[in-house]
This record gives structure tokens, C-alpha cells and sequence, in this order.
């Protein structure tokens, strides 16, 4: 398969302006290997064009083919790399370790605290100050004061593991202070506390609204807060098969989809939460908005897949996770308007990259003033959900619900 090398991880980037990068990575096989890597490049804002998966359960081999989803993002490309080093095990260790449970460090979690004058896209221009950072927002909670004051509290891990120096530090309230302008009245960052116990609770949710956000399928019914606009409709379509006769030791996975931001994490996720491993697996390019992959793999024991019930869980597993991975809808908050996000949890604790850069951005780009915000976990349909929760400024009550709900959902999905 492939043979230990210093460079695990290969980064060539595209000779023209609008030419995919080829990301290689060539390492010991580990089960969720891929969905860690498809985290990873999502996290950096970038879409994979298409992509080849290849193990023999020892070694693995990928290719991927990746672009900007924005011309004018800018990607650290050595950040990337070593980001994604960091999720490879290394070919010194002996390799049956491929097979145990990843494990992920945690990052000490810093707490930062602004107070400043309100204006609109203020948390969209601090949230994209932080994503160009690599800050990784755990938790926040956001507050405006009648008279217009704001006080955010935003829990923060360092992706580079640098916080802790001064150099870092300074780098960060500098920019933010570049972004914030003269409406900062102050802004301090320090290690998070007892505090930070205090905001990772678990989020109450009506049942009402519980249940609305949760549902598995979208509704044709236009008065339904989920429901998709006419020219969304076919994103209702998905096929997923499953054929155990082309290969003696493996099953073979075909799925055919509309693509999506995130497609390839959400069918890696599903795959790693099921403890499925892929031997060979293709992504092919976007052809009239739609994908196929095909993967040959196995169950954790090395065995294929020939229990008719857990094939058929299985598809309809994937089904909902390529067809509804993110949830969205408008609930009514006394006479306020609130926005809702919810996205499923991996098993391993890691909840989706860059919700809540996207949502402050559809927000900013509608007009919408955020009046508060904040982050947490539920527990619902027997998994755990991300939540995000946006108390919206009472003038987007001029703005449709319907209209709030598409835009946040396509900047979400790419669309």
C-alpha cells in the first residue's frame, strides 16, 4: 500500500487562480480516519471537488482534490497541514494501534470578553476575525443591553495550541480591536474558570419546538418552518444502495445525492459512528448538482454487511444525515423572533465546523441584528444535537421567516 515517509501529509497547491489543491495524506489506517481529515477541510473552508479512498485495514491512501467555497478566503495552507497531521497516528507507532478508539486532546479553553456598542454584523465581523485565527468558538453567549450596550463571552480553543503565549494573545485582541474600532469599551482574554461549567449546560427546548426541530423529514407544507423552496425540492431525492456481489470480502455502498457543503464529512461521520471501515471508496465531481461515491466496507469485525436489517438501517441512516444534516427553523420567543440551528454530535464529543460562522454571515447579509446568542448541547432521538440559539433584533419582523430560514440554510449547505 504505501511505504512510511516523513511527508504524511502532501500539499500541492493549484498553479492557476481557481485550480483544485491536491491534498495527499499517507499513513497508518485508523476507523473515522476520514471523517477527521473531511472535518478538518471543512473547518478551513474548503469544498472537495473529488476524492479517492484507499486502505488494505494497515495502510491508508487518500486523494482529494479541494477549492475555496469563497475566491476571496485565504487558506494557511501550513496551518492545513499541520492540522491534518495532527489527526494522522504516525507510522512509528505499531500499527494494530489503527484500530483503537480515537482519542482527542482537549485544548485549554480561554475565555473572551468584550463590551462594546452595538452595530449590525458585529458578531459576524468577530466570529470571521477568530475563523482567520483558528479560534474555535466552544461556547458563547451574547447579550445587548437596552441602551445598546453588548457584552459577549466567548469560549475559545486554539487550534494552533499557541494561546497561552503572549505573542499569541496580543495578536488576537489586536485584531480584534482593529475590527471592533472605537465602539470597544473594553476586551480582555484569560483562562476560562469555573465559568465555563457554568455555560456548557444542556439547552431546554419546548417540546413543541423540540420536536419541530428534531423531525426527521423535511415538510412539503409551506407554512412549516423547514420547508424548502420550490427550486430546493429536488434535494429531496437520494438513493443509496447496497450490493454484496461484486466482492467476496467486502459491501459494496452507492450513493447518489444533491451535494451539499460538508457532503463527504456528513457520509463519513455516519460511517464512523456506525464503526464502519472503507477499503476503497471514490467521490466523483459535482455533475448537474449531484454526487455518486462508491465504497467498499466492512463492518468493524471485517465482515461484510449481510444482515438485512442493518442494511437497511443503515441506508435510511444515511439518507437523513445527506438529505437533513443541519436543522433550521424560526420559533416564536414571546414577541421575538428566534432562530435555532441544530447539528448532530459525533460520538467522539465533536460537534460540525464553522455552523456559526455561517449563520452570522446569512444574518449580516439579510440585515438582521443578533440580540443575543448562545451555544449548548440537547439530547434528542436518542443521539446528542449541537444547538444555536439567536434571539433576533425585533426590526426582522420585517423580514419573512421563510425568507431567514432559506438563506441561513443555504449559506449553511453552500448553495
Amino acid at each position: 500500500m504505501g511505504l512510511p515517509s516523513d511527508d504524511v501529509i502532501l500539499i500541492q497547491e493549484g498553479k492557476k487562480p481557481g485550480e483544485p489543491c491536491v491534498i495527499t495524506v499517507n499513513c497508518p489506517d485508523k476507523t473515522g480516519l476520514g471523517c477527521d481529515i473531511c472535518s478538518i477541510i471543512l473547518d478551513f473552508g474548503l469544498y472537495i471537488t473529488k476524492g479517492d479512498i484507499s486502505t488494505d485495514g494497515v495502510w491508508c491512501y487518500i486523494v482529494l482534490w479541494v477549492v475555496p467555497h469563497s475566491s476571496s478566503f485565504i487558506v494557511r495552507w501550513s496551518s492545513l497541514k499541520n492540522r491534518l497531521q495532527s489527526v494522522c497516528p504516525s507510522y512509528s507507532v505499531p500499527f494494530f494501534l489503527y484500530e483503537q478508539p480515537a482519542c482527542y486532546s482537549s485544548s485549554p479553553v480561554y475565555l473572551l470578553k468584550f463590551f462594546c456598542l452595538d452595530r449590525k454584523g458585529l458578531l459576524r465581523d468577530v466570529t470571521q476575525v477568530l475563523s482567520e485565527l483558528e479560534l474555535i468558538i466552544q461556547r458563547v453567549k451574547v447579550t445587548t443591553t437596552p441602551d445598546g450596550i453588548v457584552l459577549d463571552l466567548l469560549f475559545i480553543t486554539d487550534n494552533m495550541e499557541l494561546l497561552h503565549t503572549k505573542e499569541r494573545q496580543h495578536e488576537t485582541l489586536e485584531q480584534l480591536h482593529a475590527v471592533l474600532g472605537e465602539s470597544c469599551i473594553t476586551c480582555e482574554l484569560l483562562l476560562a474558570g469555573p465559568e465555563y461549567e457554568c455555560h456548557q449546560g444542556i439547552i431546554s427546548l419546548s417540546p413543541i419546538v423540540a420536536e419541530e426541530l428534531f423531525r426527521c423529514e423535511l415538510s412539503d407544507n409551506q407554512n412549516h418552518s423547514q420547508a424548502l423552496s420550490p427550486d430546493m425540492t429536488k434535494l429531496k431525492k437520494a438513493n443509496v444502495t447496497v450490493d454484496n456481489s461484486l466482492s467476496p470480502a467486502h459491501t459494496l455502498l452507492q450513493i447518489h445525492c444533491a451535494d451539499h457543503k460538508g457532503l463527504l464529512y456528513d457520509i463519513m461521520r455516519t460511517l464512523k459512528d456506525w464503526h464502519i471501515q472503507i477499503a476503497y471508496g471514490r467521490f466523483s465531481p459535482n455533475t448537474n448538482g449531484y454526487r455518486d461515491l462508491d465504497l467498499f466496507i466492512q463492518q468493524k469485525d471485517g465482515k461484510k454487511i449481510v444482515d438485512i436489517e442493518k442494511q437497511s438501517a443503515l441506508c435510511s441512516r444515511l439518507k437523513v444525515e445527506m438529505l437533513h444534516p443541519l436543522r433550521v427553523i424560526i420559533a416564536n420567543r414571546g414577541p421575538d423572533l428566534e432562530l435555532l440551528v441544530a447539528n448532530p454530535v459525533e460520538l467522539s464529543g465533536k460537534g460540525r465546523p464553522r455552523v456559526f460562522y455561517d449563520v452570522t454571515l446569512a444574518l449580516k447579509t439579510l440585515g438582521i441584528c443578533i440580540f443575543s446568542a448562545e451555544i449548548g448541547r440537547h439530547s434528542a432521538s436518542d443521539r446528542e444535537w449541537e444547538v444555536y440559539r439567536f434571539l433576533l433584533d425585533e426590526r426582522s419582523n420585517v423580514v419573512a421567516r421563510t425568507q431567514i430560514v432559506d438563506r441561513v440554510r443555504r449559506t449553511l449547505m453552500g448553495w
